[in-house]
């Protein structure tokens, strides 16, 4: 089914080459069905890769869903225009009164940072706080996850000896959990960071589960035990070629940076890397949109 955006957000023409639904905002006003409410927090610099990426992801759910795009205010982004910021993004004060059946939150280039060191920590806790009432499920990614688990629970995440970066296999701990349905035994996620949670501190929290695990590249996907919050250290979302933009940015700065494991083929830098997790991405996005937003959320979103 399709998502619903703005006509002009410039990620629509992305989607309708790849022959992905999307809706106009006209179009989906004649229509009498009660989309999903989905409010992303896009914390990432390369905001219009990041938009297109998950766009892509919640244009495979079982309804209509419409997305809305929030910033924080206390931070100005620097590699998009201030027009596309004001034209398609909004605000803490501009939601705070609304009601959402499910929000992401994104990663951030600021893992190495403590969270209070980060220029709008204070703002982030505010809509984590404020999405306890206001958003049904939320799913944190990457740093979001880090920042969601030390916000809600207090765990820290830890410097780690080398960077975890490339394609990495995962298990399931609980192949029975609605989010982990249709998974492969072993799955292959991204993860490009520089930090880590720790199992024991998870096992220390009553509320908290661990779904899935690499030996590689450590914990991947944490639930509460009400499912309203998961968070979600890799990046399924990536594109063929993020680590690649990546890693040679990093290159090109003078950074120590390995070549990203299991990404390229036989490591040649120049060769085209195999997407093996396109279809982990699908099934993670639409079985949280179907088992957790879908099928949980209240139809009046005012009971939440």
């Amino acid at each position: 089914m399709p998502i619903r955006i703005d006509n002009e957000l410039p990620a629509k023409q992305r989607l309708e080459i790849e022959n992905i639904f999307v809706m106009s905002n006209m179009r989906a006003d004649t229509q009498d069905i009660r989309p999903l409410k989905i409010l992303i927090l896009n914390l990432m610099p390369t905001k219009l890769e990041t938009e297109t990426q998950l766009l892509r992801l919640l244009s495979n759910s079982p309804l209509q869903v419409d997305v809305e795009f929030l910033q924080v205010a206390t931070h100005e982004a620097k590699n998009v225009s201030k027009s596309h910021m004001e034209k398609f993004y909004e605000t803490y004060d501009d939601v705070k009164d609304r009601k959402y059946d499910g929000m992401i939150i994104t990663g951030a280039p600021v893992e190495q940072m403590e969270f209070e060191e980060v220029d709008y920590w204070n703002e982030l806790c505010k809509i984590m706080e404020w999405s306890k009432t206001n958003v049904y499920s939320t799913f944190h990614i990457c740093w979001g996850a880090q920042a969601g688990l030390y916000y809600h629970y207090g765990i820290k995440k830890y410097p780690t000896k080398k960077k975890i970066f490339g394609i990495f296999p995962h298990k399931s701990l609980d192949e029975t959990h609605p989010l982990m349905r249709g998974l492969d035994d072993i799955y292959y996620v991204p993860h490009s960071r520089h930090t880590e949670i720790k199992t024991q501190d998870i096992a220390q929290v009553k509320d908290l589960q661990i779904l899935s695990y690499s030996e590689m590249a450590g914990i991947h996907i944490v639930a509460d035990m009400e499912c309203r919050k998961f968070f979600v250290t890799g990046h399924s979302e990536y594109d063929r070629d993020t680590l690649a933009r990546e890693y040679f940015r990093d290159k090109e700065k003078g950074l120590d940076i390995d070549i990203p494991y299991n990404y390229f083929p036989n490591d040649d830098v120049n060769a085209t890397p195999q997407m093996e997790w396109k279809g982990t991405a699908n099934i993670l996005f639409n079985n949280w949109l179907n088992y957790f937003v879908y099928q949980k959320t209240p139809y009046d979103l005012n009971t939440l």
